[in-house]
């Protein structure tokens, strides 16, 4: 019968592990080597950014262990591919597709694409947007410089803690940038397709979503990967709601089998503000999702939620932490995980009230199915209350498939294969209903019942 693992660190690293220094000095070498040619350099706050990203990255060094938002990851993976992808050249060719991995069907999204971390224009839609949104490259934002850019970027906290969005900070170049001015309303989705040729080690996209008062947009960032072989996407996504804004956010990563994906959401909730945000990972060997939000506004709404699916060998680690700075302000989180094979997965997500910070609602939930006995999870929930009133709950649990009900669906005559997949579903869809816009929500029960297929069919990655 699978259950769920005691919480505990990774296997002790080999005596022939990546060698933290040497990865940490290979990027320095690339720095030097790569800044005058970064998009913007010469501008002295840019310059002045970057170069806090590479010394925040040098002196924090690589994760380790003993450091607990990092305590159950696969570091040796990490390391390793971080040092393959630094001394990796990029092939000169990368960037030729012929096919876009689109979710959304034309016409009913904008779309914007990057290849191999590069926005192609002939492959992104050309229609004309709303008066008073602005969608952009990060490269192409970096060169205008616009004052609002400059106080985004640097709104990045704590960076001098996060190794790997300082790394981000110090090579960013692409990506895209929604600006969205006073009272705006994006009036359709935007999908956003980051695609992975494997032909460049190394990707690390900067976006940044900026919702002025009243504003609204929802987007789809779409990671995919059509490589062989491994690749390292290290990306760092910025939202910023300022009062009364909405934005809804939904994140798929497809990447490549051997890929790794790490990445970083932080969102900043403004008086009023509403941010609802959902992913869904499936890809990658090594895929690591962490999400830092502050509701810093009285009225601010949160939804953070995902779902996460895993087999083989493959390692998910989610990591959330919702910050309630004001009062008055609500938030609601729900994970649901499914693990087969020797598949690993992580969830920790805190839940900080600070001492002002009164009438406030936090509500967190971590379910995790587990297929085979070789499946596992370490789940840490917490909760971190400074205030008085308050009304704040979280959850943990970690199981198989309810045999009763398995049983039950055989009875009536379904194969055991359709009877586990509408169990699945079933579990996943507390999770995935919370999806506001109904062709994005299909798009991702789509991907769910693409890696149910794989399950009922035996395969493995």
């Amino acid at each position: 019968m699978p259950t769920s693992s005691p919480a505990r660190p990774p296997e002790a690293e080999p005596e022939t592990m990546t060698d933290a220094p040497a990865t940490i000095e290979r990027y320095q070498a690339r720095f030097a080597e790569a800044r005058a040619a970064l998009p913007g350099a010469g501008l002295t706050w840019l310059d002045g950014l970057r170069t806090r990203g590479l010394a925040a990255f040098d002196q924090a060094g690589l994760p380790t262990p003993k450091w607990e938002d990092w305590k159950y990851t696969n570091l040796n993976l990490l390391r390793q591919a971080l040092d393959e992808a630094a001394a990796t050249p990029a092939d000169d060719d990368a960037g030729n597709v012929d096919t876009v991995p689109a979710r959304l069907a034309a016409g009913t999204a904008h779309r914007v694409v990057l290849v191999d971390g590069r926005l192609r224009p002939e492959l992104s839609s050309s229609e004309p947007l709303p008066a008073g949104v602005s969608l952009t490259a990060t490269s192409e934002a970096m060169t205008a410089s616009p004052d609002w850019l400059q106080e985004a970027l640097a709104a990045l906290e704590d960076i001098e803690t996060l190794p790997l969005a300082a790394l981000n900070t110090a090579f960013m170049a692409d990506g895209y940038v929604l600006h969205l001015a006073d009272g705006a309303v994006l009036d359709r989705p935007l999908e956003v397709v980051l695609l992975a040729t494997g032909r460049v080690p190394l990707l690390q996209p900067r976006n940044l979503i900026v919702a002025e008062s009243g504003s609204e947009a929802t987007v789809l960032e779409n990671h995919a990967g059509v490589a062989a072989g491994g690749y390292v996407t290290n990306a760092v996504t910025q939202v910023l709601c300022r009062p009364n804004a909405s934005v809804r956010r939904c994140k798929l990563q497809a990447e490549a089998a051997d890929a790794t994906h790490i990445a970083l959401l932080t969102a900043e909730l403004a008086r009023d503000a509403r941010f609802a945000n959902f992913e869904l990972a499936r890809g990658g060997r090594l895929a690591r999702s962490e999400s830092r939000i502050a509701l810093t506004g009285p009225g601010a709404e949160l939804r953070l939620d995902g779902a996460y699916l895993a087999r083989g060998k493959q390692h998910n680690d989610t990591t959330t932490w919702i910050d309630h700075r004001a009062g008055q302000t609500n938030s609601e989180e729900v994970y649901k995980g499914v693990l087969d094979d020797q598949a690993r997965a992580v969830f920790r997500g805190r839940i900080t009230v600070r001492p002002q910070a009164q009438q406030i609602s936090g509500n967190q939930l971590n379910k995790t199915l587990l297929l085979a006995d070789g499946a596992e999870i370490d789940s840490k929930p917490e909760l971190e209350i400074l205030a008085d009133d308050v009304k704040c709950s979280h959850g943990a649990t970690a199981g198989e498939l309810d045999r009763n009900a398995l049983f039950y669906l055989r009875s009536r005559g379904i194969p055991e294969a359709a009877a586990r997949s509408m169990l699945i579903e079933a579990f996943l869809g507390e999770a995935a209903e919370r999806i506001a816009d109904e062709a994005i929500r299909a798009a991702l029960s789509a991907e769910i019942q693409s890696w149910l297929a794989g399950v009922n069919e035996g395969e493995r990655a």
